[in-house]
């Protein structure tokens, strides 16, 4: 039986200068599931590499038109792109709910999310300066110098499947903003949402070749980021295969922005608000079923209120409501395939087997008949060598750690190899600043929880990766610095 009989969805290979390709070889591709219930729902075709050869070089032969176009005009066609977003908001919520088990309000946030990332660039392109050539003062009055910024050129940008358009927002807006043209490898697990992305960016003005589409698993993305026409490579996903990338990266030179792996802290000092931790330890460690670089699945606790915080995150927990999207009340979904949840389930099993302790966990919905659910589950005082302590799980485990001084707690944060995002729960303006400085991360947040704005970069430090995304920052990573001294 052919595999791609009877799907709903038929997803192509490549999209290259506006024209959709299918597979070359019958049956390359992959089943799509929807992570609520385990069905297939269509059927993602893979690019070969005369397809990934051919996106590449329809982006190298658009690079001039669109860097030479004016940022204003740039910066009119990513607008309009936010705008349909919108005026498309729940097909896309939709989407994202049925292929990746998104309970609606993160679905809904996802979409906000690329919303504002399109409207932040775009308002970048209004902004002359950030583009104009600027005069540098030199000691030689026979001379004068000049800088600018200038597009990088063609940008291969690897995205993963815990946010699919949403990481995509990230990198296609300021590449798009900064001059650049692009080929987009996207998850082949969460594929449906970026083709819908695609028809919007399309649809919105933007000219064939300057956004190419090749998809596929891992060695798509090899033969991508191995091709001599690319420039630069953005990727988002493991520390291992970010390790490979950047091996890549380094035999010609090519300009690299890696995001990564993360493990992360959330600190709660003896001040904190006890409900408003509990609050944040949730968020933090069971968004999206923990399938998040920034999870803060590391909870540091201040032995004075270890207890009460305990308490309070059980009785929160066994009342996290894990459920498909369309129940009510859901607080969690589903991780996104059956290997996912494999893979966490091992972990947590060697974890258990080295001597970590269960303390306490949640509980599967009625609704979870099928699909790739997974109870919360929290680990008391594990030590600090387990590997559910030290390696990220990408799923929905956290583990919670007692404190008595704010060095003890910093050094605990701190004792990783990775250094994305931290949370510090206080309410004393002087500890905050300390620990502000003293954390090894990309990005602290002080008594609230995760949020992210285009205005802010994002990135980590360590094995968290290189380079920044969003903000300023992120437009930069797409251009090339370049001076000129003239008589």
């Amino acid at each position: 039986m052919n595999m791609r009989e009877d799907r709903s969805l038929l997803l192509p290979a490549a999209t290259i200068a506006g024209t959709r390709y299918g597979a070359s070889v019958l049956e390359s591709g992959n089943a799509i599931h929807d992570a609520s219930t385990g069905d297939v729902i269509g059927w993602q075709e893979h690019a070969d590499a005369a397809q990934v050869d051919a996106a590449v070089r329809a982006a190298h032969a658009a690079r001039d038109a669109w860097r030479d176009r004016t940022p204003a005009s740039r910066g009119v066609v990513l607008r309009r792109i936010a705008e349909l977003i919108a005026a498309d908001r729940a097909r896309l919520s939709s989407m994202q709910q049925k292929v990746s088990g998104k309970p609606p309000l993160e679905a809904d946030t996802d979409v906000s999310d690329a919303i504002a990332t399109f409207e932040y660039y775009g308002g970048l392109c209004a902004d002359a300066a950030l583009f104009a050539v600027e005069k540098v003062s030199l000691p030689d009055d026979t001379v004068s110098g000049e800088r600018h910024h200038e597009a990088v050129g063609v940008a291969a940008l690897i995205v993963p499947w815990n946010f699919p358009m949403v990481t995509t927002a990230w990198k296609i807006a300021p590449a798009l903003a900064a001059g650049c043209t692009a080929v987009l490898k996207p998850s082949e697990l969460t594929s449906p949402v970026e083709h819908m992305l695609a028809d919007i960016m399309t649809a919105a003005g933007v000219p064939d070749g300057v956004v190419n589409i090749v998809n596929g698993g891992g060695e798509v993305g090899a033969l991508l980021a191995a091709h001599p026409l690319v420039d630069k490579i953005s990727f988002t996903g493991s520390t291992a295969v970010g390790r490979k990338v950047m091996q890549t990266a380094a035999e010609d030179m090519k300009r690299v922005t890696l995001e990564l792996g993360g493990k992360s802290a959330l600190i709660v000092r003896a001040d904190a608000d006890i409900g408003h931790a509990v609050a944040l330890a949730i968020g933090g460690a069971f968004t999206n079923a923990g399938q998040m670089c920034s999870a803060t699945s590391r909870i540091i606790v201040h032995d004075d209120v270890y207890r009460k915080f305990i308490a309070a995150l059980e009785v929160a927990v066994r009342a996290h409501v894990v459920a498909p999207p369309h129940v009510g009340n859901v607080a969690m979904g589903p991780l996104v395939s059956r290997a996912q949840r494999e893979r966490v389930q091992a972990l947590l099993d060697e974890g258990i087997a080295d001597g970590a302790r269960i303390a306490f966990s949640g509980a599967l919905d009625s609704a979870c008949e099928g699909g790739f659910f997974m109870a919360p589950v929290v680990i008391a005082e594990p030590d600090a060598r387990n590997v559910l302590w030290t390696d990220e799980v990408f799923g929905p485990v956290a583990c919670v750690i007692s404190f008595r001084t704010d060095d003890e707690a910093i050094a605990l944060a701190n004792d990783t190899r990775y250094g994305l995002v931290a949370t510090v729960v206080t309410r004393d303006d002087e500890a905050a600043r300390r620990y502000r400085k003293a954390l090894r991360a990309g990005l602290v947040w002080i008594d609230t929880p995760q949020l992210i704005f285009p205005q802010v970069s994002w990135g980590g430090l360590g094995l968290s990766g290189i380079g920044r995304e969003l903000g300023v920052a992120g437009l930069r990573s797409y251009q090339e610095l370049r001076h000129a001294i003239m008589a």
